[in-house]
């Protein structure tokens, strides 16, 4: 069995699902666990975190990271899907608009709100796939879910409909119900026309690697970064040699000093990350524990 693992940064090009990406990396670490953190739809392009081997175990870890996106707002034109690839639904004047306005308004949608899913997605309601309801011209009623946008400001575009935006978000938020709902508030309506993922937590583009480059690598493991790298958000812990043999046989252990969070990360004194503690009461215990050579123990 392969004991393949760590963490892969993946720039998605437009036209690909997340879970194509999926697939194809399969094929290429000839690996079955895999798995990505944050899905792109088809006309995303950027950063998609990805996990491989029993690294996959950590990906819930990078799936809580605040998010960065730029792309480009179209305004005038409503589709159903909020997006480029959606059907044409309604098509609205655009008012004359300056970019102190625009980014007045953008400045409201700023903090911790209830955002609604959009019908075209891939969320369960009733077990069933809202976008499969969607193409059967049902709709059914979304919870909405909590968000925080951080940051959101808009520059505009030789085009007098299209504005390109930066937006810093949390986990979770639909840019493209953001950007339809800034459309209604300056008074049209509007679509999201392009879209890139920039940033996910410490994780950048620019640090990611495309499908086609890693194809011409002799060797594809090189790509991967230590399984570490997927809990860059937790405290962290040095444990001296007894404590990681506890760790490794699943024993529960006592470490003389304060921590904010209930889980840390847990590394030997070489730097290898052996897992995942959770807190106990007084003690902690290993709630995910990897190998030395990065397989399941």
């Amino acid at each position: 069995m392969t004991t393949t693992s760590g963490l892969l940064l993946i720039d998605k090009p437009a036209g690909l699902t997340s879970h194509d990406v999926v697939a194809r990396l399969r094929k290429l670490f000839q690996e079955r666990r895999i798995g990505h953190a944050g899905t792109l739809d088809p006309m995303a392009t950027g950063l998609l975190v990805v996990a491989v081997g029993t690294s996959t175990r950590l990906l819930r870890f990078a799936q809580v990271e605040t998010k960065r996106y730029v792309g480009t707002v179209q305004l005038g034109v409503a589709t159903d899907s909020l997006d480029g690839d959606g059907s044409i639904t309604q098509r609205r004047a655009v008012p004359e608009l300056t970019t102190e306005e625009v980014n007045a308004v953008a400045a409201t949608m700023i903090g911790s709100q209830r955002q609604v899913p959009p019908m075209v997605s891939a969320l369960k309601v009733g077990g069933r796939r809202l976008h499969e309801m969607a193409r059967e011209g049902l709709e059914v009623e979304r919870a909405p879910r909590d968000i925080v946008i951080d940051a959101f400001y808009l520059t505009p575009t030789q085009q007098f409909e299209s504005w390109d935006f930066d937006v810093t978000c949390s986990v979770g938020t639909y840019v493209r119900v953001l950007l339809s709902d800034l459309s209604e508030k300056l008074g049209t309506v509007g679509h999201l026309s392009a879209l890139r993922r920039i940033s996910s937590g410490h994780h950048h583009v620019d640090d990611a690697r495309t499908l086609d480059e890693l194809a011409t690598l002799s060797d594809v493991t090189i790509a991967l970064a230590p399984p570490a790298r997927m809990v860059d958000g937790l405290e962290s812990f040095i444990l001296d040699a007894p404590d990681v043999v506890k760790m490794r046989l699943g024993q529960r252990i006592e470490l003389n000093r304060s921590f904010v969070g209930d889980e840390i990360a847990a590394f030997d004194d070489a730097g290898e990350l052996v897992g995942v503690l959770r807190s106990r009461g007084e003690l902690w215990k290993p709630e995910i524990v990897l190998s030395r050579a990065g397989g399941s123990s």
